[in-house]
């Protein structure tokens, strides 16, 4: 079983902070029931002895007939005198024998015997008079109690020291909740705001600054790479022109075929490092509302009407708000695949559903489907998986990784996973709650 441990950093500084308070008032509370008692403790020691033989002396004197009606006058708080003779009781530690020690030395020890405790609880002191009768003190210990406004104001005084820490925890853990934030939504293109503004404790600023500084810097490699990339990819198309031209000139017909074949791929190659060079400008579109039913039967309408063999099935209307270029440039980049890898064992089939406040786009094909222990690395630029999915079958290594940047953009996940039967299916998570303004 797992601790009860909070799974925040603010829970668990706000629990520390606020259980060692707690921990601190119930000592303090401790602390003063002691002292108190001590003090009570004491002040009974030094008055006892003198007040019960004051008692004694006053009931030696007074006519036998009127000593009840002096009993109510004589009583304290805690104890209280009876005229008869004491009732069975059991010896005591010496914790409380001082009491009969204080009271014999002053009426004198012949007149006084032990403290013992009765079956009620309550301690005896046997005492006798000068006439020889008996009298007995029934003393109840004081109970050490606390006003009903000393509990109050500690805990007004817990309630404010409680509040204080919890504010002070909150000021310390905000700021990495906004580094974390700021984090998750670090991507290629996108422009985020300066964490750094100039307030809150310095160590707080200086790690702003430099998470600040570490934006830019990723920014400025990234605009660098996909700078050279799409300078590359661009310049790259006027030789291939050219050699197609040339390769015209080939009189043997099937090296011709062949060099058209590598130009072609080259070619592909080079519009799909223009494309995931494009990706990193994706975020700058505007969002606008748009049906993703419709959107995705038209794709599934022009797949078709190019002689391919897709199947389409949803709920109608979807609406979402999302950067609609992005979205199908995602769900047309997956369906090539599934249409380039599934062959023609079964139609490629797309499929969307809202759940809750997500809306999952499917797209499945029944072709070799990928190695587990490469569903995630297929996902990273020009990288192919060997065996069927791979450069021979058209493959460029950029379709899956451009699906997965635009799905960051898009604020959602892509997930792949092999079908039962053989296959793969892409799903795209889009969360509808999300304000993508």
């Amino acid at each position: 079983m797992k601790r009860p441990w909070p799974a925040t950093l603010f829970g668990r500084v706000a629990l520390i902070v606020c259980g060692g308070l707690a921990l601190a008032h119930v000592l303090t509370f401790w602390i003063i029931l002691r002292e108190r008692g001590d003090a009570g403790q004491t002040m009974m020691r030094a008055y006892f002895g003198r007040d019960v033989a004051a008692a004694v002396a006053i009931l030696d004197r007074v006519p036998p007939a009127e000593r009840p009606a002096w009993l109510p006058r004589l009583a304290r708080q805690t104890y209280a005198y009876r005229l008869t003779d004491a009732p069975p009781a059991d010896p005591v530690g010496p914790e409380v024998q001082w009491m009969g020690t204080a009271v014999a030395d002053v009426v004198g020890p012949a007149r006084v015997g032990p403290v013992g405790r009765s079956r009620e609880g309550t301690l005896v002191l046997p005492l006798r008079l000068q006439d020889g009768a008996p009298l007995w003190l029934e003393l109840t210990p004081r109970q050490v109690i606390v006003s009903r406004t000393t509990i109050v104001l500690l805990g007004l005084q817990f309630l404010s020291l409680a509040l204080a820490a919890w504010w002070a925890v909150r000021m310390a853990v905000k700021p990495l909740g906004r580094l974390a934030a700021a984090a998750d939504a670090l991507m290629p293109g996108a422009t985020a705001a300066d964490l750094d503004d100039g307030h809150g404790p310095r160590e707080v600023t200086q790690a702003a600054r430099a998470f600040d500084a570490m934006q830019r810097r990723i920014d400025s490699h990234l605009a660098e790479r996909l700078q050279l990339l799409a300078a590359i990819s661009h310049d790259l198309q006027s030789p291939i022109t050219r050699m197609t031209l040339r390769t015209e000139r080939v009189p043997d017909e099937a090296l011709r075929a062949q060099l058209h074949a590598d130009l072609a791929a080259m070619q592909s190659l080079v519009e799909e490092g223009l494309a995931y060079a494009r990706t990193a400008h994706a975020s700058r579109e505007p969002p606008c509302a748009v049906d993703v039913h419709a959107l995705l039967d038209g794709i599934v309408c022009n797949a078709v009407d190019a002689g391919h063999r897709v199947t389409f099935r949803g709920e109608s209307p979807l609406t979402l708000v999302t950067r609609v270029q992005a979205l199908r440039r995602v769900v047309t980049n997956l369906l090539d695949n599934a249409i380039k890898f599934g062959g023609d064992v079964e139609a490629a089939e797309v499929a969307v559903m809202r759940r809750d406040d997500t809306i999952e786009i499917s797209v499945r094909d029944r072709g070799p489907g990928i190695p587990a222990a490469e569903l995630g690395a297929v996902m990273q630029p020009f990288y192919r998986v060997e065996g069927s999915r791979n450069r021979d079958t058209g493959g460029t290594g950029l379709g899956l990784a451009i699906a997965q940047q635009l799905a960051g953009v898009l604020g959602g996940e892509l997930v792949l996973s092999n079908r039962e039967g053989g296959g793969l299916e892409a799903r795209l998570v889009l969360i509808t709650a999300q304000d993508r303004a």
